[in-house]
């Protein structure tokens, strides 16, 4: 029986400071899309203002998201995060439903998104290591299938990180503050160098912030809003900070500040990184440009610039994918808790004091998808979803303080009841957007969430059983 006791369980242990925190809020965002985004953007919005407006206003919206966010992670800082606020606001089967779509699809074919680009970029300096290079094709009845050497090296950065991450919660923090700090400071070097020695081709004067045309109509209004969607997605990982509450040291001090100034940090970051672009270039040269941070960087200081630049977008990612790699275990380990899920996901490494069973289910399920190369289609279909759990998340806050008025709330959310329903009409905006724009996905999306009712009600029924354990068996040694 390889099942913990209820006597002998071990706990997690709160080993994250301030730091480690606001670090890992910061490296759970900052990935590639700072360097991708902004062509899309471009290709919505046709003034150089409207460009960096756009980028502020969705940094405001994930501020609001952080504070209503800190008061859940200080009032319940236990592992699982959303999967815990869901829970208690709306009872186990919406809970289940989050967690069913955040481990499927969402976090593990995000990680799958992140180890493949990185490989992508990998291969820019190995070309026999891309995705490019083919080492098995093979027809089936019909359907081609095709093993590039890029995505075994996307297993191999997940297997690689999982490692770290499985001999304990400060080992894997270790190398994300790191990376981290690696990242930040290839921005800075980027910000600093752009802006005193880079040679620009794009805004000269302040008078040009909002030429280009398009003025301030009903029509560049719609345009601006899709442009936030897209910017919204690269703000999108914030909150990977509350699924580790049950590690950090003083949760009901440090998932507040942390949330906040880790928030505010990557809206500073996204504003000059943009500020650089568009001195840089025109903004009808960064219109659909993937890779406009290439663009831009072999504008400022050359063709000599674009394997540096490469480098540094690599880290990036790799970094991102690490912290990614943190925190999705804790939410599983808290559904198995729950006895909704997995019930070896429930383990507790006794040395290491981490969710391994759960760490190692997670990068099983990630190589697969990314052998399948299905990971961006599984992905794309159900990620419409993260936005109506953060609706839920947002309005729990107003749930749980009629539902639960007594519990001790250590920090309260800065302009209650405005900044969470603020946060949840921009959230419930974007979800009746995304349908309207491609109802087709959101049906499928729809039908593939759907498919946790029976696997809810399965999970329920075992759990009428004896055995199994619960989160207050836990205890902190």
């Amino acid at each position: 029986m390889n099942d913990q006791s209820l006597e002998s369980k071990p706990g997690l242990l709160r080993k994250l400071g301030l730091l480690d925190t606001t670090f890992l809020v910061i490296g759970s965002v900052i990935g590639s899309g700072i360097f991708m985004t902004s062509g899309i953007i471009a290709g919505y919005l046709p003034s150089p203002g409207l460009i960096l407006l756009v980028w502020l206003v969705g940094g405001l919206f994930t501020v609001f998201g952080a504070l209503s966010f800190a008061e859940l992670g200080a009032m319940f800082p236990k592992a699982g995060g959303q999967y815990i606020y869901i829970r208690e606001a709306y009872g186990h089967w919406a809970g289940f439903l989050f967690g069913w779509g955040f481990f499927w699809f969402i976090m593990c074919g995000g990680i799958a998104t992140l180890a493949v680009g990185f490989a992508e970029f990998f291969g820019s300096f190995i070309p026999s290591l891309s995705t490019q290079s083919v080492l098995l094709h093979l027809n089936i009845f019909g359907y081609a299938y095709s093993l590039s050497a890029g995505q075994l090296v996307a297993m191999a950065s997940i297997v690689i990180l999982t490692g770290v991450n499985y001999l304990g919660i400060k080992s894997g923090s270790v190398v994300q503050n790191i990376f981290t700090l690696l990242r930040l400071g290839s921005v800075a070097a980027i910000v600093i160098l752009g802006l005193t020695l880079g040679k620009k081709a794009g805004l000269t004067r302040l008078d040009q912030l909002f030429s280009g045309g398009g003025g301030f109509g009903l029509s560049t209004f719609k345009l601006f809003g899709l442009a936030l969607i897209a910017v919204l997605w690269t703000y999108d990982g914030w909150y990977g900070v509350n699924c580790t509450a049950e590690e950090i040291k003083r949760p009901e001090r440090n998932i507040p500040i942390g949330l906040i100034l880790g928030t505010l940090t990557v809206t500073l970051v996204y504003l000059l990184m943009n500020v650089v672009y568009i001195l840089a270039l025109p903004v009808s040269k960064m219109k659909g440009v993937t890779k406009v941070g290439e663009l831009a960087s072999t504008q400022l200081f050359g063709a000599a610039a674009t394997s540096v630049f490469s480098a540094a977008v690599m880290v990036s990612v790799f970094g991102c994918l690490s912290a990614t790699i943190i925190y999705g275990p804790r939410v599983y380990l808290a559904m198995s808790e729950d006895k909704a899920f997995f019930k070896s996901m429930s383990y507790i490494h006794p040395r290491f004091r981490v969710p391994t069973k759960a760490l190692l289910g997670q990068a099983v399920w990630s190589c697969i998808l990314c052998l399948t190369g299905t990971y961006q289609a599984l992905y794309e279909y159900v990620v419409f979803a993260l936005v109506i759990y953060f609706a839920a998340t947002g309005f729990s806050v107003i749930v749980l303080r009629r539902k639960m008025p007594d519990k001790t709330r250590p920090y309260r959310a800065w302009g209650y009841p405005v900044v969470p329903l603020l946060f949840v009409l921009i959230n419930i905006a974007i979800f009746f957007n995304t349908i309207l724009a491609q109802p087709v996905k959101s049906l499928i999306g729809l039908g593939i969430i759907c498919l946790g009712i029976p696997a809810y009600l399965y999970w329920k029924r075992g759990a009428a059983g004896p055995g199994g354990s619960s989160p207050a068996s836990r205890t902190e040694g």
